[in-house]
């Protein structure tokens, strides 16, 4: 059952090239009127603790106050001159303490009036070219637990986090993708605009992974509508919801509650035989699957082992065909061959050049 989408008021933007944690502009902010205050105070307490040499227009002693006073209207340049230095010892003070305070405070105040307009401009200038630059990309919409667990299988089966985009609409959630090094788009992924700005109609893959079902729905139909020929996929909590993620051109749909239910089930029965579900989806360490085209030598010959990869299905057509199906023997040319490889048989692969057979076109046992 769809739910209605939920609203959002986020205006789309990139978050391009961050890597590690940095300190959001508040912080900053904060930091630096922090130091600017104890410009201040060094020079009020400079001047109370001199306040013998200090001359107030009023006749008055000079106070505490007084010289918080002198403080604020001296590093800030203004000067009006009714606290006047008249000893040797006040107007040495001035020029070896007053006057460094102040220009400090001055280089503080253009320092930061200038970074914030450097960053500015040097986030515009990250944000143009990489919207130049970006191309076959993966575009992953949310970052919840499903995103960061396909980001993750990403990376770990050898892709560059450079060409990952998240999409992402909630600030706090966007400045962790961010953090861990992702490009960001700040933005509701059912929006024309905040795809469009993802550049969508550029990406290899559109990954969908947001919280609620009505919002992966109005998200694949955008994603289709830009990027025709892109591989989307997609997932649902409700299986029900299946069927209008197919029709709204996702490529793959997957049904996480069901997913998971099933996988509970086979736990409670098997609890062995689930380790091996477990260790399929650690990409990174344990039994992944490979796709691959079948090779001209292999074309008329059965499937068999190669390099360590076991043949478990043959894509033929669109149409899935199980290893022991009667019509998946013998390989056909334009079949995918689906198997079983070990992480680490799969990287000596890649690097021996994704080679699976022998001079002979024979499968190695």
């Amino acid at each position: 059952m769809i739910e209605g989408p939920r609203s959002t008021a986020v205006d789309s933007s990139v978050l391009v090239g961050r890597r590690g944690p940095q300190r959001g502009p508040l912080g900053q902010l904060l930091g630096r009127a922090g130091l600017a205050a104890i410009l201040l105070l060094i020079v009020a307490l400079t001047v109370w603790i001199g306040r013998d040499g200090y001359v107030d227009a009023t006749g008055q002693r000079v106070t505490f106050l007084a010289a918080l006073y002198y403080a604020s209207v001296s590093v800030t340049t203004t000067g009006y001159g009714d606290i006047t230095p008249v000893t040797d010892g006040a107007r040495l003070a001035t020029i070896l303490i007053v006057t460094p305070a102040r220009i400090l405070f001055l280089l503080l105040l253009l320092g930061t009036t200038i970074e914030l307009l450097t960053e500015r401009w040097r986030d515009e200038y990250r944000r143009r070219r990489w919207r130049r630059d970006v191309d076959d990309h993966y575009v992953i919409c949310g970052y919840g637990v499903k995103g960061r667990a396909a980001a993750r299988a990403i990376r770990d089966d050898g892709v560059d986090i450079d060409i990952i985009t998240i999409i992402e609409p909630d600030p706090v959630i966007a400045g962790e993708a961010s953090r861990d090094g992702y490009t960001v788009v700040l933005g509701d992924s059912t929006r024309t605009a905040t795809l469009r700005e993802a550049r969508v109609d550029r990406a290899r893959t559109v990954i969908v992974a947001t919280d609620r079902d009505a919002s992966a729905v109005l998200t694949t139909l955008t994603a289709r509508e830009l990027a025709p020929n892109a591989s989307i996929v997609a997932a649902v909590r409700e299986e029900e919801n299946r069927s209008l993620l197919l029709q709204s051109g996702a490529t793959s749909v997957v049904t996480s509650s069901e997913t998971a239910g099933r996988l509970l089930g086979v736990t409670s029965r098997h609890p062995d035989a689930a380790r091996v579900v477990e260790d399929l989806l650690d990409t990174a360490h344990g039994l992944m699957l490979v796709e691959r085209e079948v090779s001209d030598m292999e074309v008329g010959r059965a499937a068999g082992v190669t390099r360590g990869q076991v043949p478990v299905a043959v894509l033929r057509s669109g149409r899935l065909v199980r290893i022991d199906d009667p019509d998946c023997m013998p390989l056909r040319e334009g079949d995918l061959l689906v198997s079983l490889a070990g992480a680490a048989a799969e990287t000596r692969a890649r690097i021996n050049g994704g080679g699976h057979g022998d001079e002979h076109g024979q499968p190695d046992a």
